[in-house]
């Protein structure tokens, strides 16, 4: 004779969107700031030049990524 468990444990996974938005931006972003770098110091460019190109990388794709994934989760 068996009996009929009912599962009543609740789990938040429909709310986890947002953290699977925030590691691919984040990775991305890493990703996209390292190769600008590495092209930047590729061509010889003295540090300062890599550090603005950085800099500006970094500023500019995380304004774009922010803005894509605010409208992807909302």
């Amino acid at each position: 004779m068996t009996r009929l468990h009912i599962h009543r444990e609740s789990h938040l996974v429909a709310r986890i969107g947002w953290l699977r938005a925030a590691v691919l931006g984040a990775n991305d972003g890493i990703v996209l700031t390292a190769s600008l770098i590495t092209g930047v110091a590729a061509a010889a460019a003295d540090k300062s030049e890599i550090l603005i190109a950085g800099t500006a990388g970094l500023v500019a794709g995380e304004m774009s990524m922010a803005a894509g994934e605010y409208v992807s989760v909302s």
